[in-house]
């Protein structure tokens, strides 16, 4: 049904409405775009939420005191659910293979933060300037899968040349990946997860930030538990394959 105008009235005059709206609107594109890797709003909720803890976290360390100011970590929590975007890009055949990736699809998959990355840069030359507002974003969705000892992707990054928004997001995003139950895989218990994440101090993540992120764990597991995915979520991961991997079979 319409909405009733004398409502509608109001919150296009309410000035707290505004950000909210888009808000909304933001978690609803970025859910499109997720549901394609089977995944849920709950996963970008919990994501955000790890990426909010551990960067308040790091504003003890002096190496991170400065930047993370809490209006650079409110940015980096609204830019969260975009940091995949680019994902929209690659092909379902890929995108939702449950099995390992051929060289060639692991080629074409590592080019979605480029993807998301030139769609931002694209949308801002189409109105005439980049918007300064969007540097944390545009530093998630290209550098998140780079990695502290340069084997990551596109660029090949290595230690404080990543970002500190996207060396902050490689740990919730991975964090998450691990503890997340898949249609193919079941996810591992929070500390198995903390155990891999330390393993890879060094390697893949910010030695750092590894090093906050442990003495923070409990409260990645109280997120995940709170933002936990219901049956409802996992019945729709596997509806939304089935139909997918249906789709790819009649091609």
């Amino acid at each position: 049904m319409p909405s009733d105008n004398s409502a509608v009235q109001a919150a296009v005059t309410d000035a707290n409405e505004i950000p909210h709206a888009r808000q909304v609107l933001l978690l609803a594109l970025t859910t499109l775009a997720e549901q394609r890797e089977a995944d849920s709003e709950s996963h970008i909720l919990r994501v955000q939420n790890y990426v909010q803890t551990l960067a308040e976290a790091l504003t003890k360390h002096p190496k991170f005191a400065e930047l993370l100011t809490p209006a650079y970590i409110d940015t980096l929590f609204l830019s969260v659910p975009l940091y995949d975007m680019g994902s929209i890009g690659i092909p379902d055949r890929i995108l939702l293979k449950p099995g390992r990736l051929t060289p060639d699809e692991l080629t074409i998959m590592r080019t979605h933060p480029t993807i998301g990355h030139a769609a931002i840069e694209r949308a801002e030359k189409t109105l005439g300037r980049p918007s300064p507002r969007l540097a944390v974003t545009k530093d998630l969705v290209l550098c998140h899968q780079e990695k502290w000892d340069g084997s990551g992707y596109p660029r090949q990054l290595a230690g404080e040349d990543i970002p500190v928004a996207a060396r902050i997001m490689a740990i919730a995003d991975v964090y998450d990946a691990l503890i997340s139950s898949k249609v193919y895989k079941d996810g591992v218990p929070h500390d198995k997860a903390v155990q891999i994440i330390f393993s890879e101090r060094g390697a893949h993540f910010d030695p750092d930030m590894v090093d906050a992120f442990i003495e923070i764990q409990d409260e990645f597991a109280a997120i995940a538990e709170r933002f936990a995915d219901t049956e409802a979520d996992m019945q729709h991961k596997i509806e939304y394959m089935a139909n997918a991997i249906a789709e790819i079979a009649s091609l």
